[in-house]
């Protein structure tokens, strides 16, 4: 049980002061009888605001289509963000949804967005080894053989980055057009992708996330988002889908 001031500041409703306001107003009821004051605890299943359940009381996890142009920090400086595409509600939540591993603002396709910190942890330790799929476009042709070589090298778990002190994990290359290719990650190193086509002499120009795990965009557009189920990967390996 919880305070009810705390409640609903930390479910983005109103702040802990505003609280009392609510209640006063007779918005808010638990068990069916109008809340008494601020400091009274209660289940968040017993609370109805408006004769509305709670959103998404126990947390939240979405999949979202992120547009070219947006990055995943919190940090104003960096420019607009992800999170300005959720309700304003969402955004003022305690603790704050925040992006599982990030995507840069030249990148677009699916991010993870949770409140839930030790979903994070899970999905981002490299232990797991969720796989991420990209499609990248290039500035030259990538010929087929070139292709071959490449794919080997990035399989082989043997490639070294500059400024880095180990390999990075095998990878799978499929090159799908001249200049279209798709790369498959197990790990999230910063700029990885396009540092590995560089390295190969092949500048990436555009980059989509189009996989994380087993999820897809599905129809989703970019800006779009939809709500996961909690229990949607597998607390057994952080990788796999959890039947819905």
């Amino acid at each position: 049980m919880r305070r009810l001031d705390q409640l609903l500041a930390n479910l983005g409703y109103c702040s802990r002061s505003e609280a009392r306001d609510w209640i006063d107003s007779g918005a808010i009821t638990v068990r069916g009888e109008t809340a008494e004051g601020p400091a009274q605890k209660a289940h968040a299943a017993d609370v109805l605001v408006d004769g509305e359940p709670l959103d998404h009381p126990d947390g939240l996890l979405l999949l979202l289509h992120k547009p070219l142009g947006l990055v995943c920090s919190h940090e104003l400086r960096e420019g607009p963000n992800v999170y300005g595409l959720l309700p304003s509600r969402w955004q003022r939540r305690n603790p704050v949804i925040t992006s599982i591993g990030r995507l840069d603002k030249d990148t677009s396709g699916l991010i993870l967005l949770t409140d839930q910190s030790q979903l994070v942890h899970r999905l981002t330790s490299p232990k797991h080894k969720v796989p991420k799929r990209y499609r990248a476009t290039l500035a030259s042709d990538l010929s087929s053989t070139r292709a071959a070589e490449m794919a080997a090298l990035f399989a082989s778990g043997t490639l070294m980055l500059p400024e880095e002190k180990t390999p990075c994990a095998s990878a799978e290359l499929t090159l799908i057009a001249p200049r279209e290719a798709e790369l498959t990650l197990t790990e999230g190193r910063y700029h990885q992708v396009r540092r590995m086509f560089a390295s190969q002499g092949h500048e990436v120009i555009a980059l989509h996330r189009t996989h994380f795990g087993t999820l897809d965009l599905g129809a989703l557009t970019p800006g779009q988002w939809r709500v996961l189920p909690l229990d949607f990967f597998n607390p057994a390996d952080g990788a796999s889908a959890a039947k819905a």
